[in-house]
């Protein structure tokens, strides 16, 4: 953006950004666009732009994050289209800005499966699309019908879910700014509904540290390249909490942040800590489990700094308080306990 330009009155300069940790900077600049026009702006300012969803598995730099961050938080991007009653498809229109959780709640209600296997990921629409979030149950790519986008030059695209290359963890959405989303949902019993979304709450509860403040996963589960004693064959997908736990992870601390001893892959942060103190302990993490099993990790949490891509220390700016974290229960929408991320298959 030009030195001295005036900013449209929906780009917010020095905007805080919440996250699931707790800790971090904020934005040089922040974009609230109203409508899909703005969001062509906002590429005009900076067509290298990030979009933030729920803040759920990210992690900004204590530094901020240089550049300019869309949150597609207005009504034009949080509209849902249900299908009417008697309809032969249950097709459903989602706005990338869609709170899930909700989501599936309605859903739920309504007697439409398929999301009810994603209860407690904490996203928006737009970016569980973007990640295919999902966990043991399943994955969003399980109903994506059809992804509406912009891409970086402000044209419209339309994507078929046979030309989108879902994987795990993946799209091939990244370089796209999604817009809108149709779903692909199962007309059900709302009771059998809701019993498969208790049977996963149930099963988040007993394995994960649902009290802390974390990111959910911080690694991706890993395909192994050999066979491990124990562990797996090769070319199997096995769980990254595993291996940390079994490299020793479980209770490493630096600063305010700590690996959880109920789940090796959930990174948790206490009061005072500091997104640096996050980032050295995931990779310390990283580097235990390559010296243990010869596995290199890849991070599922993203990190954002700077220069967005890599830490360069000498760049920081003097560190903010630590943003506020997100409430959990409301931004969950559900009843239960706060804390919900459900980590990926196998974890």
């Amino acid at each position: 953006m030009t030195p001295g330009a005036v900013l449209p009155p929906f780009v917010t300069p020095d905007a805080p950004l919440p996250t699931w940790f707790g800790v971090g900077g904020g934005a040089d600049l922040l974009a609230r666009p109203q409508t899909e026009d703005d969001l062509r702006t906002c590429l005009a300012i900076d067509d290298d732009l990030v979009v933030l969803g729920d803040g759920a598995n990210l992690l900004v730099d204590d530094g901020g994050v240089g550049g300019l961050v869309v949150e597609l938080d207005a009504p034009a991007f949080g509209a849902v289209d249900w299908p009417e009653t008697g309809a032969p498809d249950a097709i459903v229109t989602v706005g990338a800005g869609v709170n899930l959780p909700r989501l599936i709640n309605e859903a739920t209600r309504r007697g439409l499966g398929g999301l009810e296997v994603l209860v407690g990921i904490p996203a928006s629409v737009g970016g569980a699309v973007v990640m295919n979030a999902g966990g043991a149950f399943g994955a969003i790519a399980d109903t994506v019908l059809r992804v509406h986008a912009i891409d970086r030059a402000g044209r419209e695209q339309v994507f078929d879910r046979s030309r989108i290359e879902f994987g795990y963890r993946a799209s091939g959405l990244r370089h796209l700014i999604v817009t809108r989303v149709e779903l692909l949902l199962r007309k059900d019993d709302p009771a059998r509904v809701r019993e498969r979304l208790m049977e996963c709450m149930a099963y988040k509860k007993r394995t994960q540290p649902l009290g802390d403040d974390s990111a959910g996963c911080v690694f991706k589960n890993p395909t192994l390249e050999a066979d491990l004693t124990d562990i797996g064959v090769q070319g199997e997908r096995v769980s990254a909490g595993l291996l940390l736990d079994r490299a020793g992870c479980k209770g490493m601390r630096v600063g305010g942040a700590e690996v959880s001893g109920l789940h090796a892959n959930f990174f948790t942060t206490d009061k005072g800590a500091r997104a640096r103190d996050v980032i050295d302990l995931i990779a310390q993490a990283r580097r235990r489990v390559l010296d243990a099993f010869g596995v290199r990790l890849e991070r599922e949490v993203v990190i954002w700094t700077r220069h967005r891509e890599a830490w360069r220390e000498s760049q920081r700016r003097p560190a903010p308080p630590p943003a506020r974290p997100r409430s959990r229960a409301a931004a969950l929408g559900l009843g239960f306990s706060p804390r919900l991320n459900l980590c990926p298959a196998l974890a």
